[in-house]
């Protein structure tokens, strides 16, 4: 079972920005499309964010113009650059293959106030 590991998350200002990150023990490499989701307290787990192998990308409405994923499959690593950040984007952030096929790891925690 692969398990990834997120890092990179933290507190923010409004307005800030955070790039967070995602190793896998596997080969990222090798999935087609790797995404990004979020949780909120109290709320269920979204994809915000996705890119296929070739690096096509795509973005849920919310985040679309703010946040950028890229992979670097040389690295085996997943990318979130998240900009002009607002509180409603506080959340733990997770990576997984599109189909959710990955244990789910322990998540990176962004927090978003003044």
């Amino acid at each position: 079972q692969v398990q990834p590991v997120e890092s990179g998350g933290g507190l923010v200002q409004p307005g800030g920005a955070l790039r967070p990150s995602c190793a896998g023990s596997g080969s990222i490499s090798s999935i087609n499309t790797m995404g990004w989701y979020r949780q909120a307290p109290g709320k269920q787990r979204d994809l915000v964010a996705w890119v296929g192998r070739g690096g096509s990308t795509n973005y849920a409405a919310s985040v679309k113009g703010r946040f950028t994923i890229s992979r670097d499959n040389a690295k085996n690593t997943l990318y979130l650059q998240m900009n002009s950040l607002k509180p409603e984007d506080t959340a733990v952030y997770y990576c997984n293959t599109l189909s959710q096929s990955y244990t789910w790891g322990q998540g990176t925690q962004v927090t978003v106030s003044s």
